[in-house]
């Protein structure tokens, strides 16, 4: 048995289990401060150590990702209030002496998708959410995208719908694609969140999140080239945005990648995740069972 932790800026999510038919136990509690946050997850790890196997955490970020670093298995440099250099392995390692997978939230997500998912019949896929804020992960080849850091597709500059005047909210770098596109924006920009507007105002926050998710959907297939992009979290819930993303991202293109996969079939190069609200969990555990093979 696994232990899979989504560690969400807005929520925690933490089951166990060893995959999709069999979560044995879900929880979810908000992300409040560190230590009542992770006390939570420490608890549950603590609830489930008789045949644990494994742990997984799929974090919201920036994280530290290099073994080598002395701040290997923290969050570092986030947005989110109270968050900045916290240690999430540490804790939680002291509760089990068991291997412990840590990525990216998104990373974790692709993970899960890949293996039970939607992008389980292709060896490439980007996975990306569109929430509180906005995060891709991807593999290739079987492998978790890793480099110095970790893909920050979220804080891509975007070029502005014409008819966007919202400054945009990113605290780093104002109107960038998170600044822009994520949940909180489209609060500040119409009063109000996306799943409450309605007539004009939805068909204008759809107009503009199909725009700038569609620049992000381009820039990902010119780069690396998946073979599936998965899109998730709830901003993607707004009526019609994902019809209107694959259409703006076919236009985008413009015939240059003139693929029938992209071209005569956007509806399955574009799609929403398999494992719906479970797949950042579900990436979770098979981070812990990716840990548990290697020993980590």
């Amino acid at each position: 048995m696994y232990v899979g932790i989504e560690a969400g800026g807005t929520k925690f999510v933490c089951a166990a289990g060893t995959g999709p038919d069999d979560l044995v136990d879900v929880t979810t509690f908000p992300t409040t401060t560190p230590d009542e946050t992770l006390g939570r997850a420490r608890a549950f790890v603590a609830d489930h150590t008789d045949g644990l196997r494994g742990i997984g955490v799929a974090s919201f970020g920036p994280v530290e990702l290099r073994r080598a670093s002395g701040a290997y298995g923290s969050i570092t440099s986030t947005p989110k209030a109270g968050w900045t250099d916290i240690d999430v392995v540490g804790p939680l390692r002291a509760v089990a002496d068991v291997p412990i997978g840590f990525d990216t939230d998104v990373n974790g997500a692709a993970l899960g998708e890949a293996r039970w998912g939607a992008a389980s019949d292709v060896e490439s896929c980007v996975y990306v959410t569109v929430g509180t804020g906005i995060g891709g992960g991807g593999m290739v080849s079987g492998q978790l995208l890793h480099g110095l850091l970790h893909p920050e597709m979220g804080h891509l500059h975007v070029t502005r719908h014409p008819d966007d005047e919202f400054a945009g909210r990113c605290p780093f770098h104002g109107d960038c694609l998170e600044g822009m596109a994520a949940g909180p924006a489209i609060e500040e920009r119409w009063g109000r969140p996306g799943q409450d507007l309605t007539g004009d105002q939805l068909s204008q926050a759809v107009a503009m999140e199909a725009e700038y998710l569609a620049q992000l959907a381009a820039a990902m297939t010119y780069i690396l080239s998946p073979e599936r992009l998965v899109f998730g979290g709830g901003v993607l819930h707004l009526e019609g945005l994902v019809d209107s993303l694959r259409a703006r991202l076919v236009g985008r293109l413009n015939g240059y990648l003139a693929v029938p996969e992209i071209t005569d079939h956007a509806e399955r190069y574009v799609v929403l995740p398999a494992l719906g609200d479970h797949a950042g969990v579900l990436g979770a555990i098979a981070l812990a069972d990716r840990a548990a093979s290697h020993g980590a």
